[in-house]
């Protein structure tokens, strides 16, 4: 079969959700038995997001192969079950750094090289190449490629890849190429009626750009009238039928379900003349995200996780560690509240520059049931940090600790337990005494981008009888994602043992720390991996899921399941996330609710918090 291709571009603003769209989309021609991979087009000019801070673009998600891609293939990802590379992430960058790169060649043989055609064939010959690939671990390229266009229709840095869009549209031929374009339909206060003028302008520039939508997905806050469907039909020459309302719901996991009550699936298979498999019509098999979105609404126990980080303004600077939150509560049958704490604020000079914020930030942390310190770079807020990795040693409060909350977490325990007062990182302190965090050998400290320890590496277990082992499912080892440029120095291990703190999982070398435990802790755990990076729907990371039993006082029965994953009322079902290599020799000795008032992905203000 001939590769199917669906693209879902964005009008009016930015932001309306098209990742949760075209990864919704994706999700529902799965469910119709079809194998389905994913496109990023992101038309800035970073080769990647990788140095891009996360008050500009969210959080920067890391793939298997090292790659630093937009937050939108983490949904991919979660969605469809499947592993991107980072060649999944078209930037406008990559593209004009491919084209320079033969021109230096000489592969253009002396022609003058210009936008139309050498960039434009660039982006279809890129996504031609990486459409093939298969990403669900099966053999053979997949059926349909989902292409999500970043940014806005009229934006100027998106216009070479709109026109390569459109050349595409020819190259590939009739039935072959779908575009599905998000508008927003707003409601102003003042009229209280849903217009549809500013959905009208945006599919009347992309026409003139030569791209006309074969599908509207129309954002909005309550469902469609009838009048302004067939109005929209009316003035954007789209049929009734393949004008989509995606309008609030109480969360993600109904977007899926959205599509298909409306018949989004027909409308799709129809332009891409894959209505059938023989003569039996293709319908989404859904029963999953039936279950999972109903399950989610009827939570009423809530657990309270105190998100401790110097991003806490922009949720989605930690979007996958809310995510991999989420799914944790879930399969634990508790309702998620996130309470962010700016780790700032807890510091002690915030006492007097801002004694109200100083005193609700600890407030929040004392308040919560579990404290999770992310990843995280420089050294503003580190202290606060700290503060938090050491209220909850003293206090036995559920600690998980990723990357830099893995390494705040060591430097504190010496502080605090070997007396050691100027223990810190080279990166905050590089003249500290006592370096408990040190730069890694391979790094470079003058090249900033894809010069850290990237992507998926393997952990190997010391110990069985440790938590996270056994969280595992008592695997000798696992693989899962990196990002960081610094690691504990493995020249204080020893004594850092000696004082109680166990390092119950390293590299492969036995001198890379991996993972961190305090055995007589209710729950404490530092991992230099992301966990987060690997959590599913139906599958969550094993440390978040650790970390939410012990906040919700159910832990000891989840490391009473051998398989890691139980719910208290349910058979325990085996995790694949996090994945869990076979066994090696260890190398060394040692239902439709009411509208909310909400954005699509699905967050709302829970006090200063989120309640997801």
């Amino acid at each position: 079969m001939k590769m199917k291709y669906v693209v879902v571009s964005g009008g009016v603003v930015s932001g309306l959700g098209k990742g949760v769209t075209a990864s919704s989309i994706g999700a529902v021609l799965k469910g119709c038995g079809l194998r389905v991979t994913t496109i990023k087009i992101d038309p800035y000019l970073n080769t990647d997001a990788g140095t891009m801070s996360p008050f500009e673009h969210g959080e920067v998600f890391v793939l298997d192969d090292g790659g630093e891609a937009d937050l939108d293939l983490g949904n991919y990802e979660r969605f469809l079950d499947i592993k991107l590379t980072r060649d999944h992430n078209i930037t406008t960058g990559k593209v004009y750094q491919a084209v320079i790169d033969k021109e230096r060649r000489g592969d253009y043989l002396g022609k003058t090289v210009q936008v139309v055609p050498h960039i434009t064939d660039e982006i279809q010959d890129w996504i031609e190449r990486v459409s093939i690939k298969p990403v669900d671990g099966k053999e053979g390229p997949p059926d349909v490629c989902v292409i999500e266009l970043g940014g806005t229709v009229g934006d100027i840095e998106s216009m070479p890849f709109i026109e390569a869009l459109g050349q595409f549209s020819y190259r590939v031929g009739p039935g072959n190429f779908c575009l599905v374009h998000v508008s927003l339909v707003p409601v102003l206060n003042v009229v209280g009626e849903q217009k549809t003028k500013p959905t009208q302008h945006s599919v009347r520039g992309l026409r003139g750009l030569g791209l006309a939508p074969d599908i509207l997905a129309c954002r909005s806050t309550v469902p469609l009238e009838e009048h302004v469907t067939a109005k929209l039909s009316q003035f954007c020459h789209v049929p009734i039928s393949n004008i989509v309302n995606l309008h609030d719901v109480s969360n993600i996991w109904h977007i899926p379900l959205l599509l298909r009550d409306q018949k989004a699936h027909e409308a799709i298979l129809k332009v891409l003349d894959l209505q059938r498999i023989g003569k039996v019509p293709r319908e989404p098999k859904l029963a999953e995200w039936t279950e999972r979105a109903n399950k989610f609404d009827k939570l009423k126990t809530p657990v309270k996780i105190a998100m401790v980080g110097k991003y806490t303004s922009l949720s989605d600077s930690y979007l996958s560690v809310q995510k991999a939150l989420l799914h944790a509560s879930v399969a634990m049958e508790t309702k998620l509240v996130v309470e962010w704490v700016c780790s700032c604020d807890l510091e002690d000079s915030a006492a007097k520059e801002t004694p109200e914020a100083h005193q609700k930030a600890w407030k929040l942390l004392k308040g919560a049931g579990g404290v999770l310190v992310p990843g995280g770079f420089g050294d503003r807020g580190v202290q606060g940090k700290i503060l938090a990795a050491k209220y909850a040693r003293e206090n036995n409060v559920p600690y998980l600790g990723i990357c830099l909350g893995m390494q705040v977490a060591v430097i504190e325990f010496a502080r605090s337990v070997m007396k050691l007062s100027g223990a810190n990182s080279t990166e905050f302190d590089p003249a500290t005494p006592s370096p408990c965090v040190i730069f890694m050998p391979e790094g470079s400290k003058t090249q900033m981008g894809a010069t850290m320890r990237l992507g998926s590496r393997r952990t190997y277990f010391l110990a069985n009888n440790c938590k996270s082992s056994k969280l595992y499912g008592n695997a000798s080892s696992v693989d899962e994602r990196h990002r960081h440029r610094y690691e504990v120095n493995p020249e204080m291990v020893p004594e850092l043992e000696k004082a109680g703190l166990s390092f119950v999982g390293k590299d492969e070398s036995g001198r890379r720390m991996e993972i961190i435990e305090i055995p007589n802790h209710e729950f404490f755990i530092g991992a230099q991996f992301h966990p987060e990076f690997k959590s599913r729907p139906g599958k969550p990371s094993p440390l978040f899921l650790g970390l939410i039993a012990a906040a919700s006082g159910q832990l000891d029965l989840l490391l009473q399941r051998s398989c890691g994953i139980a719910s208290l009322n349910s058979t325990p079902r085996c995790t694949t996330n996090g994945t869990v290599a076979p066994p090696v020799k260890k190398p060394y000795t040692a239902v439709k609710k009411k509208p909310l008032k909400s954005l699509v992905n699905g967050y709302y203000a829970n006090s200063n918090g989120i309640q997801i």
